[in-house]
């Protein structure tokens, strides 16, 4: 029997089941391909993207040249929240120290949360499927086994095994169409988990080295000396 044969079969609940499933299915692989190819190349991107700034010489080269190594734009945003908060300082000659110094940790922070905000983006959806998917298949199941073992029970002829092993065994399918949509996002929430937990340690050293080398020159944002090699 296919699937269609099967599904005209069922009831209100199991075309419900079945399009609810279908719909994480289609949910889950749409956030698979997307932090797919958010997160190409791993920390190798970021790595480079930081590397590259440390080789610049000003704020302006630095942007410039993150353009071209910061695909996913997980560095960038950093450097263009610099670059404007240095713009901003160079006509403000009223502040203090103090001051500029919490203006920079706040435009840090604020970038630093939006580059994690944006690298965790789907990662609750995956994890909300992977484990949601085989209850949902295994409610199809049993409603199945329900609505089978009630038209069994309202038959001539007595309870034999071949009356039931066809109706039940046409339900046990919904619990294996709830695990094939849950297997796959829990493989991809623990594998971009991973890199996402590598790429977040750089990206917040990054930031701790820009508040060193930044905050030390506060009061006058930015920095006179070139950013080290």
């Amino acid at each position: 029997m296919s699937v269609l044969q099967l599904l005209a079969k069922g009831d209100g609940v199991s075309h419900a089941v079945a399009v609810l499933l279908l719909g994480m299915s289609m949910a889950s692989w749409i956030a698979i391909l997307l932090k797919a190819w958010l997160l190409r190349g791993g920390t190798r991107t970021v790595l480079r993207s930081i590397a590259a700034f440390w080789q610049t010489s000003s704020l302006a080269d630095a942007e410039q040249k993150l353009r071209a190594f910061d695909g996913p734009r997980l560095v960038l945003p950093t450097v263009a929240a610099l670059k404007a908060l240095a713009a901003e300082k160079r006509g403000d000659t009223l502040g203090h120290a103090g001051d500029r110094g919490q203006r920079l940790t706040r435009v840090l922070r604020d970038a630093l949360h939006a580059a994690l905000r944006r690298l965790h983006s789907g990662q609750i959806l995956l994890a909300t499927i992977g484990a949601t998917a085989p209850f949902v298949g295994l409610l199809g199941t049993v409603w199945g086994i329900h609505g089978a073992l009630a038209g069994i029970a309202g038959q001539a002829g007595g309870f034999t095994i071949d009356k039931v092993a066809g109706p039940v065994g046409e339900a046990l399918v919904m619990t294996a169409f709830g695990l094939a949509v849950a297997i796959p996002a829990v493989l991809g929430y623990n594998v971009f988990g991973r890199i996402i937990h590598r790429i977040e340690i750089e990206l917040e050293g990054f930031a701790h080295d820009l508040l060193g080398v930044f905050g030390e020159s506060a009061a006058a944002f930015p920095p006179a000396r070139p950013l080290p090699v």
